[in-house]
């Protein structure tokens, strides 16, 4: 069975917390979901000030190391952080893969961000779908080609809109294959 700890990184919605733990469960059939009580403080040093925004590969570093203390086989860090790797504007996440951790940013997914008005339905979608995807990667899978399965890489929030928050057949039977043999 696939065990998940949701770990808040800073102050998180919490209703968008337990959207993504009820989703989470209802993708990754019986899978056992918790929320962390502990909130684990955004790493001052994950910041960077010309960007504005904090540096993901840091921050799950850290998250790695609360997840020795989870009783959890993955530790999914979400965070209010808007967050980037050098190599791109931003990300909506970032995962060990295979590994146990992953961590998903809340920044980018929220319509006012774009200049649109508050839904917070289409809100806790986007952190369901950018969550269900960072833990396929924590299960091994790259990045697939069917821009309507959640293992599609989001180059922008279109790409997440487009897409399902569930794999496509041949991703499916990886996870399938993944979990059988752990």
């Amino acid at each position: 069975m696939l065990k998940v700890a949701i770990l808040p990184v800073g102050q998180v919605d919490v209703d968008a917390l337990r959207f993504i733990q009820h989703g989470l469960r209802e993708v990754f059939r019986r899978a056992e979901v918790t929320l962390v009580d502990t909130v684990m403080p955004i790493p001052r040093e994950a910041y960077n000030s010309s960007r504005r925004q904090h540096h993901s590969t840091h921050i799950l570093a850290k998250v790695s190391n609360y997840a020795r203390s989870v009783e959890a086989e993955h530790v999914l860090g979400v965070t209010e952080a808007d967050l980037y790797v050098p190599t791109l504007n931003f990300v909506f996440g970032e995962a060990q893969r295979p590994g146990r951790v992953a961590i998903v940013s809340l920044f980018r997914l929220k319509p006012e961000f774009y200049g649109e008005p508050s839904n917070n339905q289409l809100f806790h979608e986007r952190a369901l779908k950018e969550s269900v995807h960072e833990i396929g990667h924590t299960l091994g899978l790259g990045h697939c080609q069917n821009p309507l399965c959640i293992m599609f890489f989001s180059n922008s929030i279109r790409d997440t809109d487009r897409k399902r928050a569930e794999f496509c057949e041949k991703c499916c039977r990886s996870v399938q294959k993944f979990l059988e043999k752990n």
